[in-house]
């Protein structure tokens, strides 16, 4: 089933990065309007998302993932918006597992509708979820959300999906000063011994609409030493090269957790991703501006070759590093226009 190494045409970005992980975003609708991704007052109950015919099909998702694999692409993550919101997703889940060379298929969700379709993910094919869970804390939980929706379906759904196997389950968490920060060392605890493991987000500047202050930040090192304070904590090397979190062990054995700091510390040096939205534009970071349109081709007859030269190409002009440079005190592009997180999974 995997492709040796020479089988796959390698390609490298202006930086010497190589083409590594896919994230394909099936939907561009969320049943949620978290603050810091889709804020109810910005996307209302009037806001208009994308057609079905504007998306996608199951058939040209799978056509472009296996291009990707061709590039060196051997890990896949499906987002949104909310992927569970996507009909019939274990049918897509199925049609991707086939692809040969593909190593990791993953997904991240929410977790409101994991309960009842984990089991037919799973049976589909897909490997392991990451859940998005920012506290514990029903109250803060439910303002964060914008729906004020309580935790117990979140839960539910992580403890069904470890119940059918799709593990190691990751926790992703976003910190905000003053929001949910008082609330990590808790979460951490909970999760703590249980097979999971929960990873810290640094508050990111994804898109325009968010509100994205610095001083709303929390350093994944504040973070850090909080929990130090009551565990003995062990960095831990990365699984690959290109992994986004820095991890650590708890000394007891409890288990692992992991920090995203590309606020304080950014990774863009190492970093091995593509984009693709609902609609089927190429983003080649996550704080891009613009993306490649890949759906027009595939509709208008493209062959493979022709595709896989257009994403070969646009990756190999790549020089994205923008969280290096929000980092410098002379770059003042942080008011310029980016993508929305919903749009190419986060």
């Amino acid at each position: 089933m995997v492709q040796t190494q020479t089988a796959r045409s390698r390609v490298k970005d202006m930086l010497g990065r190589r083409l590594h992980d896919l994230r394909i975003s099936v939907i561009d609708r969320c049943n949620l309007r978290c603050t810091y991704c889709m804020p109810a007052e910005d996307f209302h109950e009037h806001y208009e998302f994308l057609p079905d015919r504007d998306r996608l099909t199951f058939e040209e998702i799978t056509r472009i993932t296996r291009l990707f694999v061709r590039l060196g692409v051997s890990k896949l993550r499906v987002t949104g918006g909310e992927p569970l919101l996507r009909k019939n997703l274990p049918v897509l889940i199925a049609m991707l597992q086939e692809i040969e060379g593909l190593e990791d298929l993953a997904l991240t969700t929410n977790g409101l509708l994991l309960a009842q379709q984990a089991r037919a993910l799973k049976d589909a094919g897909l490997r392991r979820v990451t859940v998005s869970l920012d506290t514990l804390d029903d109250a803060v939980f439910g303002r964060m959300n914008g729906r004020h929706v309580g935790t117990g379906a979140v839960l539910a759904g992580i403890q069904k999906a470890a119940e059918v196997g799709l593990v190691p389950i990751k926790i992703n968490v976003v910190v905000q000063r003053g929001v949910n920060d008082d609330t990590v060392v808790v979460l951490a605890e909970h999760f703590k011994g249980k097979g999971h493991i929960v990873r810290f987000i640094e508050y990111m500047d994804v898109g325009t609409c968010n509100g994205w202050r610095y001083e709303h930040v929390v350093p994944s090192k504040d973070i850090l030493a909080r929990l130090r304070e009551k565990h003995a904590l062990i960095p831990l090397e990365e699984n690959y090269h290109g992994e986004v979190a820095e991890r650590y062990a708890y000394a007891d054995g409890g288990g692992e957790i992991g920090f995203i700091t590309s606020v304080t510390e950014p990774f863009c040096s190492t970093c091995t991703r593509a984009r693709i939205s609902p609609d089927g534009k190429l983003y080649t970071c996550l704080f891009a501006d613009a993306g490649t349109d890949l759906r027009d081709p595939l509709r208008s007859g493209a062959t493979d070759e022709e595709l896989l030269d257009l994403i070969r190409n646009v990756w190999a002009a790549r020089k994205d590093r923008y969280s290096e440079l929000r980092a410098e005190a002379s770059y003042a592009g942080n008011g310029r226009k980016k993508i929305e997180m919903y749009q190419i999974g986060g």
